[in-house]
């Protein structure tokens, strides 16, 4: 079992910065591929970015490549996600996750293939 708290949201000017943090409790943590996803009101949960357990192998979605950087600290239990450049665009809750992405050949972006998610985070950025 793992249990997920995002930090870090906020209200940022656009094309301005934010850090995310997720702070994960639970032994297995390091056994997961972690991920960031965002949800904007009215629109589905869309995947972000994610990393497996290691640290070693990320993977984007197109529209943050370049801008956005996930990493990872298993000796702390967290998972960041650095963003600059943000636009209004990107105003959304952003919710990690913990699961099997990238394993087994799942999918990295697929919601199905992450089994715990935190409560998110409000980024709100204006124009």
């Amino acid at each position: 079992q793992v249990q997920l708290v995002e930090s870090g949201g906020g209200l940022v000017q656009a094309g301005g910065s934010l850090r995310l943090s997720c702070a994960a409790s639970g032994r297995t943590f390091s056994s997961y591929a972690m991920a960031w996803f965002r949800q904007a009101p009215g629109k589905e949960r869309e995947f972000v970015a994610a990393i497996d357990w290691s640290g070693r192998s990320t993977y984007y979605a197109d529209s943050v490549k370049e801008r956005f950087t996930i990493s990872r600290d298993n000796a702390k239990n967290t998972v960041y996600l650095e963003m600059i450049s943000l636009t209004p665009e990107e105003t959304a809750i952003y919710y990690c996750a913990s699961g099997t992405g990238g394993k087994y050949g799942h999918s990295w972006s697929s919601v199905d293939n992450y089994y715990y998610w935190g409560q998110g985070t409000q980024v709100t950025v204006s124009s």
